[in-house]
């Protein structure tokens, strides 16, 4: 049999990863990133866009941009009532309350596992590149509270890309066996994980190589991106106050700003100021505008206090459910680019007063693990 690659397929990203030699590791896609934006997008002229090109269009073409399509897969209409309103583009429901996602740009509709299969498709194809064969197989990483019908849907989206999915596998299992985890006996673990949509706590047991997800708890609606807004929002304001322009109706300046938001995040997580540069943002008679601004990682932490508060209630929540207290985790492991924002990481710490697992990248950690179950299923590895 050829290769199997391990998907995580992300509300907001995704990664792709293989067995190489015993030991597992990341496929950079087509534009040399080793994440890739789970965006689809089709153009006025009816070309589709996918990933990071997809997403840097997203704010100019809101109705044509899908992004966030995990929180519809395998739902019906009458499930998502909060998530339809925070979409950019047009969900419709068909006769059987079915989720159909309105394409105006080609006049047609499309399924949630259909958009789903353009976002793995591209993974496995740039993928087969990489390893010069055609991808088949995959195993693919899904949240823990995910039920039959989401399960079903994310292995259909998989067929649909041409895949054969052997296994669907709990995302915070997946990141336990990136970390050998699996090897342990009896060891309580707690998965924190952080993306770029959804925030997701799971407290599992293992032994004898076998997982036990004993309580997941989370919030669907915190992740790295609300940060990001945190930050545009901070922006808008202030050079409302400055200019008197409000940028929120320009679309064009409101898609450098989220890139610039995102971008000052990420530099605030290694040092304590970033400056955000962003000139001729727009045009008055007065003439063309600029946006200067520095933002301090003190600042940031301010903006964002009600967000980071945010995370502790369901860590607080898992280990109830799970009838446990703090003490009795064994490990802690963080998952998610967003949990390398320091205050989340002392967030953590001061909960569980122990410092957390963080040696394999958290951005990649799931697709790491989803490629090791690949590996034993192909028998690579023992």
């Amino acid at each position: 049999m050829g290769k199997v690659v391990g998907i995580d397929l992300g509300t907001t990203n995704s990664v792709v990863a293989v067995m190489e030699g015993g030991k597992p590791s990341v496929i950079a896609n087509a534009e040399g990133f080793r994440t890739t934006p789970s965006v689809v997008a089709y153009t006025k002229t009816g070309d589709r866009l996918v990933g990071q090109i997809a997403k840097r269009q997203a704010v100019i073409n809101p109705e044509n941009t899908f992004y966030s399509v995990k929180r519809f897969i395998g739902r019906k209409s009458s499930e998502v009532s909060e998530e339809l309103k925070q979409v950019s583009y047009i969900v419709k429901t068909d006769n059987n309350g079915n989720i159909k996602l309105e394409c105006s740009a080609l006049s047609k509709d499309f399924s949630a596992e259909e958009m789903s299969a353009e976002v793995l498709r591209k993974l496995a194809g740039d993928a087969g590149t990489y390893l010069g064969e055609t991808i088949s197989q995959a195993v693919i990483t899904v949240p823990a509270y995910f039920n039959d019908s989401q399960r079903q849907a994310t292995k259909d989206a998989g067929r649909i890309a041409g895949l054969e999915v052997l296994r669907i596998i709990n995302e915070p299992t997946a990141a336990s066996l990136a970390y050998g985890l699996d090897k342990k006996n009896n060891e309580t673990i707690l998965v924190f994980d952080l993306g770029g949509g959804t925030f997701d706590v799971s407290v599992l047991e293992v032994g004898d190589g076998v997982f036990e997800v004993l309580s997941t708890s989370g919030d669907t609606h915190l992740g790295g991106d609300d940060f990001d807004d945190k930050i545009v929002q901070w922006l808008l304001s202030d050079f409302k106050k400055a200019t008197n322009v409000d940028l929120q109706k320009d679309r064009q300046a409101l898609q450098r700003l989220t890139e610039a938001s995102e971008k000052a995040k990420v530099e605030l997580s290694s040092l304590t100021e970033s400056e955000i540069n962003l000139p001729f943002i727009t045009a008055t008679d007065a003439g063309p505008q600029h946006l200067e601004q520095k933002i301090s990682r003190a600042k940031f932490e301010e903006l964002c206090s009600s967000l980071i508060d945010r995370a502790r209630i369901p860590v607080e929540n898992a280990l109830k459910d799970a009838k446990l207290d703090s003490s009795k985790i064994d490990e802690v492991v963080l998952v998610g680019g967003s949990t390398r924002i320091p205050a989340i990481k002392s967030l953590v710490k001061k909960i569980l007063g122990k410092d957390p697992n963080q040696t394999v990248n958290p951005d990649e950690v799931v697709a790491i693990g989803a490629a090791v179950q690949a590996g034993v299923l192909a028998g690579e590895v023992k």
